[in-house]
């Protein structure tokens, strides 16, 4: 690090040591996560307004962005309180500006009369004078009063606070641009830099921070984007090439003999998308390395059974196969799908779950130590330190997006040790059914290999989507009495188990109202997470054997439940579920042969909320809608970095940044390849930097 030319700044220094800042707002930079000068440098602009050139105030126009300055030489507030408007009169040698500004009341003791003002905002004729609502505003020392006129400048404007305004955030950094710029030093080789057109780091915080133009804006903007996804890549590759370097797996046999034995397994053909995928799995499994491989399909394209192969190649190669679900009853659902699929055959399975009999479960983990289980699905128990396997060859994670990378690392320890004395790793699939967007696929799961299934099984039917208001609550059940007394079931989903959460629907009262009224005589049953698995186990095995003819249940039918006959659901209260959640839900019906429908019921109070709901009802195509999630929320709370163990990014924005992203990938995947572990002199800054990253949540200390 180089040496600050004054002497006074440092980018370690604390926010409160930079000249200017008074305690106050020093507390405030801190609530904005800004303890010292690298986070102000690296709190970017949030946009850039251009700034009007000043002119006197007889120069200026009415329904014009124009900025003057002047003398405050008169205020007053008018209005009721609560609803007040502070008004304030500026005059300079050329004549008079009114000033406006509605709901500021708050604003009479920060604008008195004798005070000087620069003004910007948009003009508008209001009886004899000009006048400017809500202007823009700071006040100009006439002491140090700059000579002559600003001229036109893009002005960086920051996100703020209420007691840290973007104007001050503006002028902290202008005091120590010059000095912490001196400091910064680059990461990339200038070679490097020049054959992608990236401008220097030091210059890329400049021309954001200080630009003198738009391209300067564009330019800056750039770099740092492309910055944040190399360090990004890089981490994941780098995580990557070390686990296939330190890991040794257990190559799985396959000959078309086993080929043929699975399939007899099936009762049903594949499709052309499990087919494909299939073949990348099976070019995988029979590797000495670890297989690191996401499924990803939509709704009810068959992400199981493409699994289940896999898990029958372990079993042919003498190994076991784990299926690990993120909740009991998905466990549940798996678990009965695998038995029905394999009835009859010399496969041994067992279901692993936490709320199993002490008793019970011990008895599994003895099965599962002998060797005397061959395929076990269960819950997060699964990572439970008293569950060793025998022999592990293939791990599948249903529902990628509900486990983060250290529950992936915790099954990866569960295989033992092979011949050569490595560690060795079960073959990993993580499955799921909420279709993730190329960009994120690329960039939080970077370290799988993507397999993606297109197309339904034949037999299943797209579902027509309705979206209504509570208005028609009625007629929507009037209808669904209809599908009933044809023979049909239907599923009902509201948010909450008990009445009292906010005049939400729940399960309770809706079974009674259903009972009562539009149902009347129709058999109606009530799921929920809360319920013992047995009983849960008894509802579903009766809806599903046609004895129940409603089902009134919350989010826990989301993913895993199959029953053909189900042709219809109602979605109450639409509004409160995510994107990705209305379409699982979708996918319980259009299962079987006959025409289906989803009628989400709601009243959207955000636009979020509109969107989500008329995105849903517009198109089934999972992958459509999760790009349109992306859009609306964003990666990192689509993900949630709980989940994902990932900060949203700060600079990036998806998907307008996919060629940046794409970019940062192949470069990484060069770079990681020439220099696994970035170790070469010339690369420690970078490796520094991406460790103070990524380090934690890519778990990459093992690796660095």
């Amino acid at each position: 690090m180089t040496a600050p030319a004054s002497g006074a700044i440092l980018l370690t220094t604390a926010i409160e040591a930079v000249p200017g800042v008074k305690a106050a707002h020093a507390r405030a930079f801190r609530r904005l996560g800004i303890p010292a000068v690298a986070h102000l440098l690296r709190h970017l602009p949030a946009r850039h307004e251009l700034e009007a050139e000043e002119t006197t105030i007889d120069q200026l126009k009415p329904g014009e962005i124009i900025t003057a300055r002047g003398e405050v030489t008169d205020t007053r507030v008018a209005g009721r309180y609560g609803k007040q408007r502070f008004e304030a009169v500026l005059i300079d040698h050329t004549g008079r500006l009114d000033l406006v500004w509605f709901n500021g009341g708050f604003l009479r003791k920060q604008i008195t009369p004798g005070m000087r003002l620069r003004v910007q905002g948009r003009s508008r004729q209001y009886g004899a004078n000009l006048q400017i609502a809500n202007p823009i505003w700071e006040r100009i020392d006439a002491a140090v009063e700059e000579p002559g006129r600003r001229s036109r400048r893009l002005r960086p404007v920051y996100p703020a606070s209420e007691d840290l305004p973007s104007r001050t955030i503006e002028q902290t950094i202008e005091k120590i641009l010059d000095d912490a710029l001196a400091l910064i030093d680059d990461h990339l080789p200038p070679d490097f830099r020049a054959e992608r057109e990236l401008p220097e780091l030091r210059e890329a915080y400049r021309m954001i921070h200080r630009p003198g133009s738009d391209e300067e804006v564009r330019e800056a903007r750039r770099r740092l984007v492309f910055d944040e996804l190399l360090l990004l890549q890089l981490g994941v590759q780098m995580k990557r090439a070390h686990l296939r370097r330190a890991l040794e797996a257990p190559p799985l046999r396959w000959s078309e003999q086993i080929d043929k034995k699975i399939r007899g397994r099936l009762p049903f053909t594949l499709t052309k998308g499990q087919e494909e995928a299939i073949g990348e799995i099976v070019a995988d499994l029979r590797k000495p390395t670890p297989a690191t491989r996401l499924i990803q399909g939509d709704v009810g394209s068959g992400k199981t059974v493409v699994a289940l192969y896999a898990m029958l190649m372990a079993v042919a190669s003498q190994r076991q196969a784990a299926l690990m679900a993120p909740t009991e009853l998905l466990a549940e659902q798996h678990f009965l799908t695998i038995t029905e699929l394999l009835h009859g055959s010399d496969v041994r399975l067992a279901l692993l779950t936490g709320s199993m009999a002490p008793p019970d479960r011990e008895s599994v983990h003895r099965a599962i130590e002998a060797g005397d289980i061959d395929i076990v699905v269960g819950t997060h128990a699964l990572l439970s330190e008293s569950v060793r396997f025998h022999a592990l060859g293939v791990a599948v994670i249903d529902e990628q997006h509900r486990f983060g990378v250290h529950q992936r690392a915790g099954l990866r320890g569960k295989a033992g040790v092979g011949e050569s004395g490595k560690p060795l790793a079960p073959h990993t699939l993580v499955m799921t059914a909420t279709p993730i967007p190329r960009t994120l696929a690329l960039t939080v799961f970077g370290d799988l290999d993507v397999s993606t299934i297109h197309g339904l099984p034949p037999g299943r039917t797209p579902v027509k989507t309705r979206a209504v208001g509570f208005d028609k609550t009625d007629e929507v059940y009037d209808y669904v009495r209809t599908r009933l007394d044809a023979g049909e079931q239907a599923y009902v989903v509201v948010p909450t188990i008990e009445e009292g959460a906010g005049g939400l629907r729940d399960v309770r009262s809706t079974v009674k109202r259903l009972e009562e009224g539009a149902f009347a005589g129709k058999r109606v049953a009530g799921l929920h997470g809360q319920l013992k698995r047995a009983t849960r186990e008894q509802i579903m095995g009766r809806f599903r054997a046609g004895l129940i003819d409603a089902l009134v249940a919350t989010t826990v039918i989301e993913v895993g439940v199959d029953v053909p006959n189900a042709s219809v659901m109602v979605i109450e209260h639409a509004e409160r579920f995510g994107l990705a959640q209305l379409h699982q839900l979708r996918g319980r019906v259009g299962r079987g042969s006959k025409k289906s429908l989803c009628v989400l019921i709601g009243e959207a109070k955000t636009s979020d909320a509109e969107a989500r709901m008329k995105a849903v009802a517009s198109t089934s195509d999972g992958f459509k809608l999760a790009e349109k999630d992306l859009e609306l929320r964003g990666p990192g709370e689509m993900l949630g970095s709980k989940q994902s163990g990932l900060a949203p990014f700060r600079v990036a924005e998806f998907p307008r940044d996919i060629d940046l992203l794409l970019m940062a990938r192949r470069d990484a995947a060069k770079w990681i390849e020439r220099s696994p572990a970035l170790e070469a002199p010339e690369e420690t800054l970078l490796r520094k930097r991406l460790l103070k990253e990524h380090g934690e949540t890519l778990g990459l200390a093992d690796v660095a």
